[in-house]
């Protein structure tokens, strides 16, 4: 008997071989695109910090932070002014600052976080935070008393260190009224503050992936 393949021998194990390489360039395209995938989505660090009394402005914080939270691969350090750490402010990839509305001016102790960024945590000559995004919310018991201003000075100090400063919730940030018609906070301004913390997360994520490559 001949040991000689048959044609029909042949072209089934073409097609074995064809069906292996077929395989392989399945495999191979989904490990490119998970790397891609994972590549174009880094994990990013976002401190939401504010000064709150009444706790108006706490809710508007925790409501940043679920915003910030909804986009994959985001972590969320949430303090106030006052615990902030060194290593809290500079590990993080963006931070968010919420403060009530004292004399239509951020109050006192979001002040003195501020200042803490040079006299405390020593930002300066090195710039520490450039290229951190920045982004502010403010609460204040009238409709108009100072909120505008309060964002813009703090939006104002992230500038004065370089950072990149995003807007979300509304032209300058998320704000509320928390008297008149609509004591504390409603929902609209828990939406508008959750907006900015999912915005925030957004602009952060895409400039460390454009920074990465």
């Amino acid at each position: 008997m001949s040991t000689y393949p048959t044609r029909a021998h042949s072209l089934s194990a073409s097609r074995y071989l064809q069906a292996i390489a077929l395989t392989w360039v399945v495999l191979c395209t989904g490990c490119a695109s998970w790397s891609w995938a994972d590549a174009a989505a880094p994990s990013i660090t976002v401190l939401v910090t504010y000064h709150s009394l009444s706790g108006n402005t706490e809710r508007m914080a925790e409501a940043v932070v679920a915003g910030a939270r909804s986009i994959a691969g985001t972590q969320v350090v949430m303090k106030r002014v006052g615990q902030v750490s060194a290593e809290d402010l500079f590990s993080a990839d963006a931070v968010v600052v919420g403060s009530p509305v004292y004399w239509s001016n951020m109050s006192g102790e979001v002040k003195t976080f501020f200042d803490n960024w040079q006299f405390k945590f020593g930002v300066f000559p090195e710039f520490k935070m450039k290229n951190k995004v920045g982004a502010a919310f403010a609460t204040a018991g009238q409709v108009s008393s100072g909120k505008e201003v309060t964002m813009l000075t703090i939006l104002a100090a992230m500038l004065g260190n370089q950072m990149i400063v995003v807007g979300g919730g509304g032209a300058f940030g998320a704000s509320a009224t928390t008297e008149g018609e609509s004591p504390g906070i409603d929902d609209k301004e828990l939406a508008e503050a959750k907006a900015l913390g999912q915005r925030v997360a957004e602009v952060t994520k895409l400039i460390r992936a454009g920074s990465s490559h």
